[in-house]
């Protein structure tokens, strides 16, 4: 998450949180693998995806590259930051939890 910030579009596997900031292509690509112990298609997609699409853009199109870049930067940099999270955080698990206290204690009375 860290790298979209400075630019860096993400190759890698479909995991974690860039399932959901993956957009092929435009703020990366995507690694696909069906889950093989050994690894072998992820390899193969790995090396299938660096010679067809992350190569030759960011050798022979380095303007397409650099959108590439900036939609990194503005997608996912924008979305997957500490702020966010910590925010989400606190609404999903601690908001929940003190409107349930101050619920108990006007209740019985505490």
């Amino acid at each position: 998450m860290k790298a979209a910030l400075n630019g860096v579009p993400s190759l890698s596997v479909l995991d974690g949180w860039w399932v959901e900031g993956w957009i092929e292509g435009v703020t990366g690509w995507a690694i696909e693998g069906s889950g093989d112990p050994t690894g072998l298609t992820e390899a193969e997609s790995l090396y299938q995806k660096l010679a067809k699409a992350v190569l030759p853009t960011f050798y022979g199109q380095p303007e397409h590259y650099a959108e590439v870049m900036r939609a990194s930067i503005a997608l996912n940099g924008s979305f997957f930051n500490t702020q966010r999270m910590v925010t989400q955080y606190l609404t999903n698990a601690y908001a929940p939890k003190t409107h349930l206290m101050a619920e108990l204690e006007v209740t019985h009375g505490n």
